[in-house]
């Protein structure tokens, strides 16, 4: 088995989003059921050598992503809309409602991440804050 590893570069300044979202994540979503947009990247001026990177997760009705780590990133997870089931280093699995967030520590271990409901699709905003010079902000589980 390998590492499935979901490379998302902060370098996208120059690049265009909408392409780049189709090239990279497209295999990923395929199998996970779940769409990922690049939304946004940029420099934190007043912290030098950081970057805040911003993704949108689309899960269909049943979607799910595979079990995953952030490196080194801090996260921030906004639910934009409907349910999303998360849990992380095997601690309480919650259901998070549109309007609700979690964050998540360097180094954490999200073990579910899936959409709440089987019938509604749902959609959230995940905010990376890494070293610009780290360009794996997702790597997925041995499967």
């Amino acid at each position: 088995m390998k590492i499935r590893t979901l490379t998302v570069t902060v370098a996208l300044a120059g690049l265009s989003l909408a392409g780049v979202s189709q090239t990279v994540f497209a295999a990923e979503a395929a199998a996970a059921r779940e769409t990922i947009t690049p939304a946004f990247t940029e420099a934190i001026a007043n912290v030098p050598g950081k970057t805040m990177t911003a993704l949108v997760v689309d899960y269909a009705p049943g979607g799910k992503s595979l079990p995953h780590r952030h490196g080194q990133a801090f996260v921030v997870a906004y639910v934009l809309s409907g349910a999303i089931r998360s849990g992380v280093n095997n601690g309480e699995v919650r259901v998070y409602h549109a309007g609700e967030s979690w964050t998540e520590k360097p180094g954490a271990h999200h073990t579910v991440s899936e959409n709440a409901s089987d019938t509604e699709p749902a959609k959230l905003l995940a905010i990376f804050v890494a070293d610009t010079k780290d360009k794996k902000l997702v790597t997925f589980d041995k499967q």
